[in-house]
């Protein structure tokens, strides 16, 4: 009897101590809620454009990213976490994958999704929940939104076919250095995880309730849905593409019916509901920390042409010429701005009108895209702040180190 009240003890003192420390959590923020909120001079007339700009940044990120590409994402990330087979993930992408089938695997996979960098966080956070290897996760988690094929395509026609081309070869060989270089530092740690996680996993002399072809048809038609409904019109004449534009509806209607039907026919009551149980975990983690990173971001640089805290002069002035400063400051304010699926490229055109050197130029159009302040906030909340720290750094060198090298060849 003793060993069970001790056992008892220890348990609600355990849970006194976690409600303490969640307390405290709280109180810390309305803390630093009421200082912001008693020092914030909001009489100031650009303090009070720059919160305005904010509430406007999020009220257009909720109209076009929230329905059309997070919640498709949300529930592939879910599918993800509940049906795909961790030992595939494993084999595929894990710690332990040959290097050129695991890299090969994330980068296309990325590239062939070409979504922004919030809609990327719910399918990194399956993946990598599910056994991936960092490396291949963070390979996966920058080519979804660097290697867009039509940004990279605007970007060569708007821009120039220099800029455009180094931009596509860049951002394919960071997917894969970036991946690398985060998979030789922490692979101590990502074995051990992928290893404990592991021990838990599906035991392949179980009967799979469905078929690989079905998961994969059923996998397939929601990132269909995804793809297709946020299909953009090209610039320029672009024969396929512009005809793709105009039925993405009607493609996007033909993969909902097929997942509807495959739903109802091939899966169970039990099934669907842990599906969107996992689906709402994942909204829940990711949503308020994208809401709060856009609000912030919004209210120091703003929208383009739109005043917020930092004027974009000072950014225009930070920029020009191809010193390593520039560069530097280049990449840094790319990796804090939220850039919406293709507006990097009027935002480059403004900014190289205003004086913005080459080398500066793409070295923000490699960290812009990948990178920005809710990203962040989100794979913190996933990674650690060392590793989201490493991951962001890498980013802001590489693209320093490739903008100054760009800068001096083209003149």
């Amino acid at each position: 009897m003793s060993e069970g009240k001790g056992t008892a003890t220890r348990g609600t003192s355990a849970l006194k101590q976690f409600w303490g420390e969640k307390k405290n959590r709280v109180l810390t923020a309305l803390t630093g809620v009421f200082l912001a909120v008693y020092f914030i001079p909001f009489g100031n007339e650009r303090v009070s454009a720059a919160l305005q700009e904010s509430f406007l940044m999020l009220g257009e990120y909720a109209r076009e990213h929230v329905l059309l590409c997070l919640v498709p994402a949300f529930f592939i990330a879910g599918a993800v976490m509940v049906f795909l087979n961790q030992q595939a993930v494993i084999r595929y992408l894990g710690p332990k994958a040959p290097k050129p089938l695991a890299y090969g695997v994330a980068s296309v996979s990325g590239t062939i999704l070409a979504v922004c960098s919030c809609t990327v966080l719910p399918l990194f956070k399956g993946i990598y929940r599910k056994g991936a290897g960092i490396g291949p996760a963070v390979a996966f988690l920058y080519s979804g939104p660097a290697i867009n094929v039509l940004a990279i395509v605007l970007t060569a026609k708007v821009l120039g076919l220099q800029l455009g081309l180094a931009r596509a070869v860049g951002a394919i060989l960071f997917s894969i250095l970036i991946g690398l270089t985060m998979h030789l530092i922490f692979r101590k740690e990502d074995a051990a995880r992928v290893t404990n996680e592991a021990m838990f996993s599906y035991d392949g002399d179980e009967e799979e309730p469905r078929s690989l072809g079905v998961n994969g048809i059923y996998m397939l038609s929601m990132i269909g849905i995804l793809v297709f409904l946020n299909w953009a019109p090209a610039s320029g004449s672009m024969a396929v593409w512009d005809a793709i534009y105009r039925m993405k509806y009607v493609i996007t209607a033909a993969f909902t019916v097929l997942l509807l039907f495959m739903l109802i026919r091939w899966f169970k009551r039990s099934e669907l509901k842990e599906w969107v149980g996992a689906t709402r975990d994942f909204t829940v983690q990711i949503l308020p920390l994208l809401f709060g990173g856009v609000l912030v971001a919004g209210f120091l640089l703003g929208r383009p042409g739109h005043m917020a805290i930092i004027p974009e002069s000072w950014i225009a002035a930070l920029v020009g010429g191809n010193s390593l400063g520039a560069n530097a400051a280049a990449a840094v304010v790319g990796a804090l701005m939220y850039f919406a699926t293709l507006t990097e490229v009027p935002i480059m055109q403004g900014l190289i009108g205003a004086g913005m050197g080459n080398g500066p130029a793409l070295a923000l159009l490699l960290a812009g895209p990948s990178l920005s302040l809710p990203n962040l906030l989100v794979i913190g909340g996933e990674l650690g702040a060392k590793k989201t720290l490493t991951y962001a750094g890498l980013v802001v060198v590489f693209s320093t180190f490739v903008g100054m090298l760009y800068g001096n060849v083209v003149l």
